[in-house]
């Protein structure tokens, strides 16, 4: 079978790596096939559209039981994510059947890619992926190495300050994103293992559990983080929105009250991903995704 990859994940590739992915679509083909041959898998297709920083592919193991094959360059940190679904061993998360880091290829356990927590009407739908990224927000494994927030977001912060010069007309929001960053930092809770790109559409119905969380990109910090992404699901249907400030506000309110959180960080880090999405938005050439991302940060 062809492993062709979908050209949403072509399309991303070429947004975020230096080659466009180039060299890692190469060897993709041969990679899957080699990933299959050893597991003695048979193939059904390749999902599409599929993800933005993987090839997944739909399979059944040797014993009939459907899986799904996923293989990940190196710079989508496959390392991690193995790590991360090892330590919650299936609880909020689907699990890790099989993997080879270093090849980027992880053998998961089959959910429904076509039923998502964003299929769901709204407030039902952010119900549950809050309920979902409770079960996930655990203690990190001891001598951990995954990134930490503060990590992530200061690599985020210099890309953000270049992006400020070239955008200077958003040069005050990236200030107040940066501003709160520093104050959220400054005294943070306590750590816990996040999912760190959290969103509606990264929850999936499975069998043996009503939903379960895919594609983690695993960081360690305050659960403040991880949540503010949530907040801005369904960004377009906000905007479109005439009362959508006043809705964004009562959903960070309602998130924070929900699970426990200071209201008032969620909106910071809200504030702060926002920015940064709608800045690296700009930065690939996705304009209206960065003029939607940075309308929805201005309301907060």
């Amino acid at each position: 079978m062809a492993f062709e990859p979908p050209r949403r994940l072509v399309r991303s590739l070429g947004e975020t790596q230096p080659d466009g992915g180039a060299e890692w679509l190469d060897k993709l083909a041969g990679l899957a096939r080699q990933a299959v041959d050893l597991r003695e898998l048979t193939v059904e297709r390749v999902q599409a559209p599929g993800g933005r920083s993987s090839l997944v592919v739909l399979v059944r193991q040797a014993d009939g039981t459907p899986a799904v094959l996923k293989l990940a360059p190196p710079r989508a940190r496959p390392e991690g994510e193995c790590a991360a679904l090892t330590h919650w061993g299936g609880s909020g998360a689907v699990r890790l059947l099989d993997s080879d880091p270093g090849q980027g290829v992880m053998l998961l356990e089959r959910l429904h890619p076509e039923m998502s927590v964003r299929s769901l009407p709204e407030a039902k739908a952010l119900l549950e992926a809050a309920g979902t990224l409770r079960r996930l927000w655990v203690e990190p494994p001891a001598g951990h190495r995954f990134e930490t927030v503060a990590e992530r977001t200061e690599r985020q912060a210099r890309a953000m300050r270049a992006g400020a010069q070239a955008l200077p007309e958003v040069a005050p929001l990236v200030e107040a994103a940066l501003a709160a960053r520093e104050e959220l930092l400054a005294a943070p809770p306590g750590e816990r293992l996040l999912h760190g790109t959290f969103r509606q559409s990264k929850v999936l119905a499975g069998e043996r559990m009503p939903w379960l969380a895919v594609g983690p990109d695993p960081v360690v910090g305050e659960c403040a983080f991880d949540l503010a992404r949530l907040v801005r699901d369904r960004v377009e249907d906000l905007i479109a929105t005439p009362s959508g400030a006043a809705i964004t506000r009562r959903r960070v309110k309602r998130l924070a009250e929900s699970l426990d959180l200071d209201q008032e960080r969620l909106r910071g880090w809200t504030l702060f991903r926002a920015v940064e999405s709608g800045v690296r938005a700009h930065r690939v050439g996705r304009e209206q995704d960065a003029e939607l991302l940075l309308e929805f940060a201005s309301w907060l």
